[in-house]
């Protein structure tokens, strides 16, 4: 979440890691972007977005300019849509583009309303993704953030504005419900200040409304959607940056509007992943507990007992990292940083596949270049797509498919 190299950026203060997080640190990041065409202007911030896409429209081995912490959906029609994020000196993107697995490339999709990253994509029921919230401007943690939300249709290639959120939010998670609501929780509105507050989005009126209050604040959470329509809230900050996360963890109801607490996890821990199983069981890997060091243990949640037990550990801890459930029910871990988000590298390229018949994770083939912030996205056919993320230059442009039948990664393009 922020540049690696930014040693003048971090601070000690009473014994307890603080990140000062230095705006731009653009010599450590790499070159800064020279658009060859200007952009649009970014709705949120009234600043020029720097143009990342090709003035042409046609298809590329690989995405044009690097960016990490961006969002990748799966499509109806089987493509992936792969927006925002940030890009070298530390730039907000609004460029998109679409990756079409039958011809293995990418091509651009025009331009978000807004610059962003740390914001959410969300699926809708009709095939519609719904973007919301979000950063402007990576290294402002004090906002402002976004409330501006909007929809790409893949019918017709388009972002359009939608509803706004009633709170500003980034770092916050979206889950689609059973009846197609979206539900929004918790987040930062400020740093170092998490949000306990929920909201709906009804794709029917185009509006967000608020809903129940978490039973405590917090953001770099996960949210995952349960067999029975509630939604499992795990871990993440009350403080943002400054570390200390939290064990606990809450349901919501979308019945009653309302968050309960269940079980506490074994490990505090923020930036991690929760992938629900195919027997209902919820798998959480890795993350930090305090900031500095990554955790390779991982734990499952029982919703019957609504208790969480230790199963496994990973082979290698990981932050940041993506987890994908693959078509035969077993998880696909990827890539990550291997020492919490105050560690300059070398990132990770391994890979690990968790067995829930076995309880076990076990090394599979490895990436082409080490990755962090990174998006994972399982495709129609059963291959994943691993896009961007932040590697040992700085921000990537290209993606790799993960091959489950013979357990290999094949790169996508030959750019970083």
């Amino acid at each position: 979440m922020f540049s690696r190299g930014h040693e003048a950026g971090r601070r000690l203060a009473a014994g307890v890691a603080v990140l000062i997080l230095s705006a731009g640190c653009a010599g450590n990041a790499g070159p800064t972007l020279t658009p060859s065409t200007p952009g649009p202007t970014s709705a949120a911030t009234g600043v020029t977005v720097p143009s990342t896409t090709p003035t042409a429209t046609s298809p590329t081995g690989q995405m044009t300019v690097g960016r990490q912490i961006q969002t990748a959906t799966a499509l109806d029609d089987g493509r992936v849509l792969v927006a925002g994020g940030y890009t070298r000196g530390d730039v907000a993107l609004a460029s998109a583009f679409l990756f079409d697995p039958q011809t293995a490339t990418f091509t651009p999709a025009g331009f978000l309303a807004a610059a962003r990253g740390y914001d959410t994509a969300t699926r809708l029921v009709d095939g519609r993704v719904l973007i919301a919230g979000g950063n402007p401007q990576q290294w402002q943690f004090n906002g402002p953030f976004l409330a501006s939300a909007e929809l790409f249709d893949p019918k017709t290639g388009r972002f359009s504005s939608t509803g706004a959120l009633g709170t500003a939010r980034n770092v916050h998670t979206a889950t689609l419900l059973l009846d197609g609501r979206v539900l929004f929780v918790g987040g930062n509105d400020a740093e170092p200040h998490a949000l306990a507050s929920a909201e709906l989005y009804d794709p029917k009126t185009g509006t967000f409304s608020p809903t129940g209050s978490l039973v405590a604040a917090r953001g770099f959470h996960t949210a995952t959607l349960l067999a029975d329509g509630r939604v499992l809230i795990t871990g993440g900050a009350a403080n943002g940056w400054n570390g200390n996360f939290m064990a606990s963890a809450e349901l919501y109801d979308p019945e009653t509007g309302t968050f309960t607490a269940t079980g506490s996890m074994a490990d505090p821990r923020g930036n991690h992943t929760a992938i629900l199983l195919a027997d209902g069981r919820v798998l959480i890997t890795g993350g930090t507990g305090d900031g500095t060091t990554s955790h390779a243990s991982a734990e499952l949640y029982d919703p019957k007992t609504g208790t969480f037990t230790v199963t496994g550990s990973m082979t290698a801890a990981r932050t940041f990292h993506d987890a994908t459930m693959l078509g035969d029910g077993r998880v696909l871990v990827t890539g990550g940083d291997p020492a919490g988000w105050v560690y300059d590298g070398p990132f990770l390229a391994s890979a690990e596949i968790y067995d829930p018949k076995t309880g076990t994770f076990a090394e599979t083939g490895s990436m082409a270049f080490r990755r962090t912030y990174h998006t994972a996205t399982l495709l129609a056919d059963g291959r994943v797509l691993v896009t961007a993320g932040y590697g040992d230059v700085g921000p990537l442009a290209s993606a790799e498919i993960y091959d489950a039948t013979t357990g290999t990664f094949t790169l996508i393009g030959q750019g970083g």
